[in-house]
């Protein structure tokens, strides 16, 4: 099956298969949250990133083989909500952007900074903190050896415009900054965009609307 990357809550999980590195895509809870599971296909560690909502439906995806890790793109409560459950349940070790991890009631085990390498098996991904929708919000990055990037943006980039920063206008200019240098000026346009809410996208169908999304300020 051909990935879309369009899923909806309560419906299952889609399953983008890479050579290396299997993602299976769901959607949870009242605000269409999406949650990803990463999985090395060399070693089968498995990683979570958000756990969002529903914990009976993320570890019902999670499975018997459990997780290794769960990482949290941002504090906002719709993004860690089933985390204490997850990590009880899994023994998971936890990580957030060293600016959001005192917002994250569940303590962050590895505080991640820009730059970081986050693990999972032998599959390695890159944080890239991303300053305006909170001051710790990180994205991750798989440059993917065996072809194009993919990058999981939390709440910092979606399809048609980056994150909300509720009309702060040096918010949205630090995010709109930093998503443009820090993702678009280093990352093809065939990178493939996981957000934290809705479909998928790619950095190419994105990047010739950037100076309307400088022009209307959101």
């Amino acid at each position: 099956m051909t990935y879309s990357g369009v899923v909806t809550v309560g419906g299952p999980a889609d399953v983008h298969e890479l050579p290396d590195l299997m993602i299976s895509k769901v959607a949870v809870g009242p605000m269409n949250n999406n949650a990803y599971l990463l999985r090395c296909r060399a070693t089968d560690e498995q990683l979570l990133i958000d756990a969002a909502a529903e914990p009976h439906t993320l570890l019902s995806l999670i499975g018997e083989s459990g997780i290794a890790s769960v990482v949290t793109t941002h504090r906002h409560q719709d993004h860690w909500s089933a985390l204490r459950e997850v990590v009880d349940a899994t023994g998971a070790r936890t990580y957030a952007g060293q600016y959001d991890a005192e917002g994250i009631p569940v303590p962050t085990d590895v505080p991640v900074a820009d730059g970081d390498t986050v693990r999972v098996g032998r599959v390695e991904l890159t944080a890239r903190h991303l300053v305006g929708h909170t001051p710790g919000s990180i994205a991750l990055v798989y440059n993917d050896p065996h072809g194009h990037a993919h990058v999981f943006t939390g709440d910092c980039l979606f399809p048609g415009g980056v994150g909300n920063t509720w009309k702060d206008s040096k918010a949205f200019e630090s995010l709109i900054n930093d998503v443009e240098t820090k993702l678009f000026d280093q990352l093809s346009d065939e990178t493939w965009v996981y957000p934290g809410h809705g479909d998928d996208t790619t950095l190419g169908a994105e990047r010739p609307h950037l100076g309307e999304w400088r022009e209307r300020g959101w």
